[in-house]
């Protein structure tokens, strides 16, 4: 499997589905004919680990090395159970593979596996259980048994484990290389020697020229450093760079040399054009090289070099993303929590694809909107968007798909729905939006229709004050009746929430944590997150602090990473208070319970009441909508051709002839009457306007059809027959 390129994603994660850096840059490098191997070292690790010869030789260094302090009882409990978690352990990792359904009989008779204290949560959990099958409560079960050995990991073996992220504290506000550092030059830990045996055997395999390493998450980079450190140590020869979305937002003023000791290049932002150059410096050997957006160490100093003239490549050019090489079989599905957006982050195997680079909206304060992933707005045309999703699903098994957009446009997710349909393909896809008002109730049903089944968008602080500062373009009326079109079309909605922002007040807070609870009462949002406002050095709040009422605690840039920013809020609030009751009301309402709690009761201290009419989103939800069709609407039929009857009706002497139209949807039948002229016209125009068609009628165009012969069309188009088809699939876009 001898390659010029390694790529790797170092632990961790995710578990049920790999990360796809890797697998744009694979994608990228194919169409150069570039040859490389990718692997997803989290997965492999936790693979070797949560296996029974894994967890044998871990209870057996537990052991060990447990004279030196007392192990808790948690800890002794495992211990003593450890039979029990060697007979189960390969039986539980095959079922959350998907591979053993029927074991989830066994679990869910809560006699199979041992529990320790992660267990302990059941009994708050019990009533969620009700509305979940067999096998997603054994899932929960059996996540909770992998958390209880994940404890007994941090407190015996290595206290900077976790699932989806490793020693994630050295890459945090890492503003000094110090630390991490230290820690690099201790002898490698018990999981760190897992991780490098796998690797070892990775290189000896591949003998790469390049070994390319994505850092996504301040959670991978120690592991990130470490898997460097060995590379560097014993296969000198072989160059290594780092890039990522961690080096994009965390490492642009990058000046340590201390970090060249372990990486020879540390590229930023989108990564096609660098390594294609980096591999015409190494592997062809140039002597004079040009770099795009790369650090480098060059007469002991640490640069910057970006002088390749060479734009980058635009969508159409970078491949389709190829997922050869990962271990798709063995990513393993989790329910960590009863979130249902969260619970679709980490159950399910999704492959990653992009309609969009960057945002096409670009202005909200918070966001690092300076930064060319976000501020470079590049849409892929629909058709290479639905060509990449049948070369995904036929190459990887998989038909399930999730949209990394920083915010899908509301319009090419119209075309891509519209291709999908056209092609006949079965694909279940979700991704990120803005909750804007092109999302019509007619929109939500077409993207239902080609396999939407959720999105998650943010709402940030429900404020219109806040929302307009923030430029979010956007108000919480707007928001109510998006989330209403997606939910009545049976797409999930998950909400982004901030509270913290700069100059918000108490009150608005309070206000903000009302018009979440009337948002789910009226079951429009089923899912949401609450997350604390956060500076960084790259958004219009970092950039320009004065503008929003904040004070930089520190201008002094770090010679590591920077990115996140120390403030203070002229409001002099303590928002971090209110962190455990907001996120404790938003656990109840996503479970539908507790909206007659006033909202005190969710805090320890005294909140002011809420200035938010009870009934504000019931009143925006009723509120009428514009009715008018725009000329250039397009007419969409989502619905099959009718079978048609003609008959005579008549009426005081008068007779005249009649149709109906006989219809079939996956539910049910239904038939609808018209005159016959009228009723021909209308099959005749429903063959015109079917999905399946190239192209799309607007209604004008079909306006103009029909009065070519027959008059008033706007009374037959508000008529009952009309409102009817409406209703079951004939849609304005």
């Amino acid at each position: 499997m001898k390659s010029d390129l390694l790529l790797i994603t170092p632990p961790f994660t995710q578990l049920n589905t790999p990360y796809p850096a890797t697998a744009y840059i694979r994608g990228f490098l194919n169409t150069k004919n570039i040859s490389s191997t990718q692997a997803d070292l989290g997965i492999e690790v936790i693979l070797a680990l949560f296996s029974k010869k894994g967890l044998s030789d871990l209870f057996c260094y537990a052991e060990r090395s447990g004279n030196a302090l007392p192990f808790s009882f948690n800890v002794q409990r495992i211990l003593a159970l450890k039979e029990e978690y060697l007979k189960t352990i390969d039986a539980v990792i095959a079922f959350l593979q998907g591979k053993n359904p029927t074991l989830a009989l066994q679990i869910c008779q809560e006699d199979f596996l041992p529990e320790a204290s992660r267990f302990a949560q059941l009994e708050e959990l019990d009533w969620a259980f009700g509305a979940m099958g067999t096998q997603d409560k054994a899932k929960h079960l059996a996540t909770l048994y992998l958390e209880d050995v994940s404890d007994f990991i941090v407190e015996s073996v290595d206290p900077n484990f976790g699932f989806s992220r490793y020693a994630e504290r050295l890459g945090r506000s890492a503003n000094s290389f110090d630390e991490l550092y230290e820690a690099l030059k201790q002898a490698p830990t018990y999981i760190d020697k897992i991780l490098i045996d796998i690797l070892a055997a990775r290189i000896e395999d591949v003998k790469p020229k390049l070994f390319l390493i994505s850092v996504p998450f301040p959670g991978n980079l120690y592991s990130a450093f470490r898997c460097a450190q060995f590379v560097k140590q014993n296969y000198p020869h072989i160059k290594i760079s780092m890039g990522g979305g961690f080096p994009n937002t965390e490492l642009r003023s990058l000046s340590d040399k201390r970090v060249f000791e372990f990486f020879d290049y540390i590229t930023l932002d989108d990564g096609e054009l660098p390594i294609e150059l980096l591999c015409n410096a190494i592997i062809k050997g140039g002597e004079f090289n040009l770099y795009k957006r790369t650090f480098l160490l060059e007469n002991g100093e640490v640069i910057y070099r970006n002088d390749a003239l060479r734009s980058d490549y635009k969508q159409a050019d970078v491949g389709t993303p190829d997922y050869t090489d990962l271990q798709l079989d063995n990513y393993i599905s989790v329910i960590e929590i009863v979130n249902p957006m969260h619970r679709m982050w980490s159950d399910g195997r999704w492959n990653k694809l992009t309609m969009a680079h960057g945002c096409y909206w670009g202005k909200c304060t918070f966001c690092d909107i300076s930064l060319d992933y976000i501020k470079v707005y590049e849409p892929v045309a629909a058709k290479l968007i639905v060509d990449r999703i049948e070369d995904l699903a036929e190459k990887t098994g998989q038909n399930g798909f999730h949209f990394v957009d920083e915010a899908a446009p509301p319009a090419l997710m119209r075309e891509v729905a519209l291709e999908i349909l056209r092609r006949k393909i079965s694909v279940t896809w979700w991704t990120n939006i803005r909750f804007e008002k092109s999302f019509t109730a007619d929109l939500c049903l077409l993207l239902k229709a080609s396999g939407c089944i959720a999105v998650s968008g943010g709402l940030e602080v429900a404020s219109d004050r806040l929302l307009k500062l923030i430029d979010k373009g956007v108000t919480v009326e707007q928001v109510a009746k998006v989330t209403r079109n997606f939910t009545e079309a049976g797409i999930m909605v998950h909400a982004y929430l901030m509270y913290g922002y700069p100059t918000q007040t108490v009150q608005e807070t309070v206000d903000s944590l009302e018009m979440v609870r009337q948002l789910f009462e009226a079951a429009v949002l089923q899912s949401g997150f609450w997350h604390q406002f956060a500076m960084t050095a790259h958004s219009p709040v970092g950039l320009y602090p004065e503008k929003f009422g904040v004070i930089k605690e520190t201008e002094e840039i770090g010679t590591f990473a920077n990115n996140d920013i120390n403030y203070t809020d002229k409001t002099g609030i303590d928002h971090n208070q209110f962190s455990f009751g907001l996120k404790k009301s938003l656990f109840n309402f996503m479970h539908g319970i507790c909206f007659d709690y006033k909202l005190q009761d969710w805090f320890d201290f005294k909140i002011p009441r809420t200035t938010i009419p009870s009934n504000f989103i019931y009143k925006a939800l009723q509120a009428d909508e514009n009715l008018n069709v725009r000329p250039t609407a397009k007419i969409v039929w989502l619905g099959g051709k009718p079978t048609t009857e003609t008959f005579t009706k008549s009426k005081k002497g008068n007779t005249w002839e009649m149709m109906t139209l006989n219809f079939h949807s996956k539910k049910e039948t239904f038939s609808i009457q018209t005159n016959k002229k009228e009723g021909e016209w209308l099959v005749s125009m429903l063959n015109e306007v079917a999905v399946s068609n190239e192209k799309t009628l607007t209604f004008q165009e079909i306006k103009t059809d029909f009065e070519n012969s027959i008059e008033h069309f706007e009374l037959f188009w508000y008529s009952k027959p009309i409102n009817t088809l409406r209703e079951f699939g004939l849609l304005v876009l």
